[in-house]
């Protein structure tokens, strides 16, 4: 019975080491996705500031003639949003790369809490045709107690 114990208590480590990897892994995946929610605007950002840069002054309206000075004041301004989603996108780099590495660390999170689950499983079924022979047995003897005491 000691050995049935001991396999109880160690089912129910498991199942507990099962719930752990399960709540880390749901953990990551909320940080993942934050983390694409910070991506997606990232790659609205540099749209819009590529898209206004390039929307605004003289090369958007070829045939406007501007004074040199508000042309240079145009150019310094599309310089500027043009530096602007530059830098936008390098954080949008930076940031898809630490994203690459969480999501590597999502994916061996997962796997370790699937390898747990399995060893889960098989001591769950081990300790299952454990208690099924010992039934059998309890059975058996009864039976043959039976049998005995009616011969």
């Amino acid at each position: 019975m000691s050995n049935l114990k001991n396999k109880s208590d160690t089912i129910d480590s498991l199942g507990t080491l099962v719930r752990l990897r399960s709540s880390e892994v749901d953990r990551l995946q909320a940080d993942l996705a934050r983390q694409e929610a910070v991506r997606a605007r990232y790659q609205t950002n540099v749209a819009r500031l590529t898209a206004l840069a390039e929307g605004s002054g003289p090369s958007a309206q070829p045939a406007a003639k501007l004074s040199p000075a508000l042309a240079v004041n145009v150019g310094n301004y599309k310089q500027a949003v043009f530096a602007l989603a530059d830098s936008h996108r390098t954080d949008l780099h930076l940031h898809e790369a630490n994203m690459a590495v969480s999501q590597r660390n999502l994916a061996q999170a997962w796997t370790r809490r699937e390898l747990l689950g399995k060893v889960l499983a098989q001591h769950e079924a081990a300790h299952g045709r454990e208690l099924d022979r010992a039934q059998r047995k309890r059975e058996d003897e009864i039976a043959t107690q039976s049998w005995l005491a009616q011969q």
